[in-house]
């Protein structure tokens, strides 16, 4: 039996036939060696990726030196990087796809299509287009400025003298990187690619968040001496990485800053992509690199307003029933987030009252896992606050994996710069997002499969992964998570009114010119969410544009495609199984719609 399908227990369900047909027994010859090439791609991706080494836990052994580097961020790595793209995308095109088995014909699949989308940017020539469409290289969300500090300080460990010594060439490598993504957005900003006034004003303040402090206060020196102390080593090599610091990572930044500043200059106002060279065709490649199925501006707008009218009823109606009845539903969902019972302390102590909810609220979740689900992560998942020095700029959370060697744990990272974004009825939602049963739930399953290759494990569509999250918080209040608590109800309800507001903002700054004070605006007064939180938001979807679509686009497929199955198998039907589709990886949606209803013909 093929471990790439979907893995069942017992008891009866189209899923469970789908694994005992013939149709998928042995792997032929075919299929090793596509596992093979396929494991080559990684391997040779890896070599490249020395950042994604560490996460995974797979710089060791003899891939040790990768420890102490960092990814080729120039204009010749980028080019490197597409260049390799071309050579696999020829060579996966050389396996006969007919002789393959049907689960070596999904991993075929899916990995043409992630090679077909990294070269398919090509075209635009700015940018990162490779995977998540980014047009600016430097900006609040972009940059190594930002990516580095963060990654030595949550992701590089050190152990003993080796790891200590890998850490300070990983520290030797940052100027560098900011130099060659210098030299990436001077090229871009010759065309008119860089980003708006109020993106670099935020990229500028960053930038002094790391800058503007003694060397030896910064994340890179204090969290190092740190980690030096705990592994029992001489404090020496933190005065090595000081030195660093402040003669080479400091100047690095500041041509940075200088440039940044000669930018902010010349920046407009505007907001969306349609501005830039072939501003329209961009917006639309990248809301297909994050949807994975292709939808107009338009369409993504209508069905916008269409889901903001039907979300916003639902909530109406519980707003109601608790004598909130006055004004809109977004005047109510401000008034609910400004009563002092839903508020935490905005002080240090009130963050950690609000991390211990968070924690308690994971484990109330893991607890339930097995009445909707056959198999679970065995990783753990900790909750942290995303880094001081760089929540000006972050999400709102986001997920970390746990390395494939058991090391190091999965993160989810909540930013805490003003409590007020984050009032009580809408936490639970959050966690059931970026913890169980989402992301991490997701995510570790495909992870820990060794049924999986490699290239797939970690692989990220954002249409399925971000819709999967969203459902999950569905999922959440379907298991009854909400029994007795109709505010935490409205606070799920209202995360998936703010994902429909998305796809209005986002093709509204990007297709039809909203402003950014529009945009903003709008959010607020659909959704009742902070002004602080909504402005970050919008901010984001001026850098990553698309992107924020992939969210109900993808719940609304997870949740079409369910009710396809339970249609199709009516009482036979069997939601545990069904969720066994994880196992399977991450994958474009419309591969997911092809592989469901192929197994569902099958049995």
């Amino acid at each position: 039996m093929d471990r790439r399908l979907f893995l069942t227990t017992t008891g009866a369900s189209a899923i469970a036939a789908v694994t005992t047909s013939p149709v998928f027994a042995q792997p032929a010859a075919q299929d090793t060696r596509l596992r093979a090439m396929l494991d080559g791609f990684f391997y040779e991706r890896l070599e490249d990726a020395p950042e994604q080494a560490t996460r995974l836990g797979l710089d060791t052994g003899a891939r040790a030196g990768l420890r102490g580097k960092l990814s080729d961020v120039s204009a010749a790595g980028v080019a490197r990087d597409l260049a390799r793209s071309k050579v696999q995308l020829r060579q996966l095109g050389g396996v006969d796809r007919t002789k393959l088995s049907a689960a070596s014909q999904l991993d075929y699949d899916v990995v043409h299509y992630q090679l077909s989308r990294e070269i398919g940017g090509e075209r635009f020539g700015y940018g990162e287009t490779a995977g998540r469409y980014a047009p600016y290289v430097l900006s609040q969300l972009t940059g190594a400025y930002r990516d580095v500090p963060d990654f030595l300080d949550s992701q590089h460990r050190v152990k003993d003298a080796a790891d200590a010594d890998a850490y300070l060439s990983r520290l030797e490598a940052f100027p560098k990187a900011m130099d060659d993504e210098l030299g990436r957005q001077k090229a871009d900003a010759a065309k008119g690619v860089f980003a708006p006034d109020y993106i670099l004003d935020t990229t500028l303040k960053l930038q002094a968040a790391l800058r503007d402090q003694p060397a030896a206060q910064t994340v890179l020196v204090a969290s190092f001496a740190t980690k030096l102390a705990a592994a029992g080593l001489s404090p020496e090599r933190a005065a090595q990485a000081e030195k660093i610091v402040a003669e080479a990572v400091f100047p690095a930044l500041d041509r940075q800053r200088a440039l940044v500043e000669q930018l902010r200059v010349k920046a407009t106002h505007d907001a969306g992509v349609w501005r830039l060279p072939e501003g329209e065709a961009f917006y639309v490649a990248a809301a297909e690199a994050a949807t994975t199925t292709r939808l107009t501006g338009d369409e993504i707008h209508r069905l916008g307003l269409e889901q903001v009218a039907q979300i916003s009823g639902r909530i109406d109606a519980i707003l109601k029933a608790q004598g909130m009845s006055q004004g809109t539903v977004g005047d109510r969902l401000v008034a609910l987030n400004k009563r002092p019972d839903q508020l935490f302390p905005n002080t240090d102590p009130g963050r950690e009252a609000l991390l211990a909810q968070l924690n308690v609220q994971v484990k109330a979740m893991q607890a339930r896992l097995g009445e909707a689900f056959n198999t679970v992560p065995k990783a753990p998942v900790e909750v942290r606050r995303v880094p001081p020095t760089i929540q000006a700029g972050a999400p709102g959370g986001y997920y970390q994996n746990a390395s494939l060697d058991g090391s190091r744990p999965a993160i989810y990272f909540i930013n805490l710069r003003d409590t007020f974004d984050r009032p009580k009825f809408g936490l639970a939602t959050l966690t059931h997002h970026e913890a169980v049963p989402g992301h991490h739930l997701q995510v570790s399953v495909a992870l820990e499969s060794d049924a999986i290759p490699l290239i797939r494990r970690r692989g990220f569509y954002s249409g399925y992964s971000e819709g999967w999250a969203l459902y999950a918080e569905q999922l959440a209040d379907e298991m009854g998570m909400y029994e007795g608590d109709p505010l935490g109800q409205v606070g799920y309800l209202q995360s998936l009114l703010f994902r429909a507001t998305r796809l209005v903002v986002d093709s509204g700054m990007h297709v039809k010119q909203w402003s950014r004070e529009k945009a903003t605006d709008y959010l607020i007064a659909t959704t009742g969410i902070a002004r602080g939180r909504s402005q970050g938001e919008i901010d984001r979807y001026t850098v990553w544009p698309g992107q924020a679509c992939s969210y109900k686009i993808g719940h609304t497929v997870w949740n079409d495609l369910r009710e396809e199955v339970k249609k199709a198998r009516g009482a036979k039907f069997d939601l545990k199984a069904f969720h066994e589709v994880l196992t399977m990886g991450a994958m474009p949606l419309d591969t997911l719609k092809q592989a469901v209803r192929e197994r569902m013909r099958v049995a």
